[in-house]
Parts: structure tokens; C-alpha cells; sequence
């Protein structure tokens, strides 16, 4: 049997078809070899030819904007590539090169549309097998997507939460009031920015340990994410420290919501135990918040920031679990 009878006859492309109708076809294709690492087309230039891997392996690259390459698809036996250009008429969409030492079958365009015309049931099949081939691919390629999707999403999220509280981290929060303060025209826009820490953490770090201080962050996070409205930014900034952004919000509806997670945390308790017998120790939580609005008590994004920080200070000196709104002093 004609060795390229006896290959083809094993590959998807040309299944299903008879033995005088592979022999038509093998009449046409040409072995040619590729040492490893060598161009066998590159992107940009004419398709003329179409390939079918007999041995070895090919890799698909396209060049990036600035020059560099990026491998985008691998061809191992059996696999055929170059037919679209031939096809469609237009140039290779990426270039192709020989990943190991390979053969290849080389198809001349012009013998397959010599196929096609003297031979259409031949032709018919070929495209119709190359049409459900690259239907796989295609899925295959979907999948990639959204697989890409899914973990640049994954990476977006993980680069502005916060762990341990579930929370927008610093970065996002600044982000976000820089981004509200863009748009705004010029004039200060309605917003308030509460500042809040959670009482005696440092104490409860000491007494219990890190582990008991993640698992304060971690309960008032949960709680604190929940309390929050749609379109506000929860945010954990470091330690204890937490930060509220509510665009639109004025003053008095900014320590509304102050008051609410305030009351919200009196509520919240965490038992820990310094040994496996030993008898819990309940520990309630309490926070102190600074309410700043803008453009009532702030005229940008850095004021908003300062000012709900001296409020929170004023807070945890007034003797802590307790609102206060930032008072112009003299």
C-alpha cells in the first residue's frame, strides 16, 4: 500500500472515504521535511499551500504589536493547517514553525480546487470534514476564552479584595474616589466617607493571638459587607482600619449608615479558648466611625479622606463605640 494511502487513511480529514478515493488524493500531496526550529510560513505572506502533519510537531505564532511572539496553537500528527488561507485567499493569519524534526504532507492550493473540480464527492467530504475539525477547534478555543475570562476576573478580583475580610482593599477604595471626584466637572460631587475601627483590637491581638485577630477581621467583614448599599464601597485599609465610600450620600444619610453598622457590630461576639478544657472567652465587638461628606465638609478627595480620619479620631477619644462627623475647629 501506497505509505501515504496508509497514513491518510488514519486521519479524521479523509475518514469514511474509499481506497481509489485516498489514492486520488496521496497523487497530490507532497512529503517535505522541516528541521526543528525552521519557518515554514510566516504571518503576512501568501497561502498557497495547505499541510497535514505526518511526523514531528508545528507551532502557530503571531507577533504582538511589539514584535514579540506569542504561541497560540500546536499541531501534532494529524493534524492539518494552512487551509484557510487557501480557502478564503487571504494572507496567513500567524506564522507556523517546525517545534521538533517534522514531515509534513503539502497540499498546492491549486491541486486541491483540481480535486475539488475533478473529484466533488472528494472535495465535498474534505470541507465537510474540515468544517466539523475546526468546529472543534473552535470549541476548543472558546473554552481557552473563557477559561482566560474567568481567571483575568479571578486576577482583577484578587488585585483589589482583601483576603481576610472579603472586602475592597485600599488600592480600590482610592481608585474609586479618584474615579468619582474625574467625574464630577470640576465641582466638588456629593459623597461621604466613613472611617472606622474596630475597638480594643490590639488588645484582643495580644490576649488571644494573630489567629483571633484574623477572626475579628474576618466576622466584621462579613457583617460590614453586608450592610452596605449597592453602588457603595466597603473597603478593609490595613489592621483594624475600615472605610466606607457612598457616593451620593449627604451628611445626614452618611451617619444614618454609621449608626446602623455601629449597632450592627455592638451585636457581633467571637469566643476563644486558651486551651482545649479551658473556658471560652466571650469577646464582644465594638467600632468607632468619623463621617465626612463632601462638599459639606470637604472640597476633594484628599480633605474627604483627612477630615473622616480626624472624625474617627475624635470618635475613639470621645471613648470609642460611638459616631462622630467631622466639626471644623478653630
Amino acid at each position: 500500500m501506497n505509505p501515504i494511502v496508509e497514513f491518510i487513511q488514519h486521519v479524521s480529514l479523509f475518514s469514511g472515504m474509499s481506497g481509489l478515493e485516498l489514492n486520488a488524493i496521496a497523487a497530490f500531496m507532497e512529503p517535505r521535511r522541516y528541521a526543528a526550529g525552521t519557518l515554514i510560513f510566516e504571518q503576512g505572506s501568501p497561502g498557497s499551500e495547505m499541510y497535514l502533519v505526518h511526523s514531528g510537531r508545528v507551532e502557530s505564532i503571531i507577533k504582538d504589536k511589539d514584535g514579540g511572539e506569542r504561541e497560540v496553537y500546536d499541531f501534532g500528527v494529524g493534524r492539518f493547517f494552512g487551509e484557510m488561507s487557501v480557502i478564503e485567499g487571504e494572507p496567513r493569519s500567524a506564522s507556523c514553525r517546525a517545534a521538533e524534526d517534522t514531515e509534513l504532507l503539502v497540499l498546492e492550493g491549486i491541486d486541491f480546487y483540481r480535486l475539488v473540480w475533478e473529484h466533488p464527492v472528494i472535495g465535498v467530504r474534505m470541507l465537510s470534514a474540515m468544517a466539523k475539525v475546526m468546529a472543534g477547534w473552535l470549541d476548543e478555543a472558546s473554552g481557552f476564552l473563557n477559561d482566560l475570562v474567568r481567571w483575568g476576573e479571578t486576577a482583577r478580583r484578587r488585585s483589589v479584595t482583601d483576603d481576610l475580610s472579603g472586602l475592597f482593599n485600599r488600592r480600590f477604595l482610592e481608585e474609586a474616589l479618584a474615579s468619582r471626584f474625574s467625574r464630577s466637572g470640576g465641582s466638588p460631587p456629593h459623597c461621604s466617607l466613613l472611617m472606622l475601627d474596630v475597638d480594643r483590637f490590639h488588645a484582643i491581638n495580644e490576649k488571644h493571638g494573630r489567629d483571633a485577630g484574623d477572626a475579628v477581621i474576618s466576622t466584621a467583614g462579613a457583617a460590614f459587607g453586608r450592610l452596605v448599599r449597592e453602588g457603595d464601597v466597603a473597603a478593609r485599609l490595613s489592621g483594624d482600619e475600615f472605610a466606607f465610600f457612598m457616593p451620593e450620600a449627604s451628611p445626614a444619610e452618611a451617619m444614618a449608615a454609621a449608626e446602623r453598622i455601629r449597632a450592627e457590630a455592638q451585636t457581633l461576639f467571637l469566643e476563644f479558648r486558651a486551651g482545649k478544657d479551658s473556658v471560652p472567652d466571650r469577646v464582644y465587638l465594638s467600632v468607632s466611625i468619623g463621617v465626612a461628606s463632601c462638599p459639606a465638609d470637604a472640597s476633594n478627595a484628599e480633605e474627604l479622606y483627612e477630615r473622616s480620619d480626624k472624625a474617627l479620631f475624635r470618635a475613639k477619644e470621645a471613648g470609642r463605640n460611638r459616631v462622630e462627623r467631622w466639626v471644623k475647629t478653630t
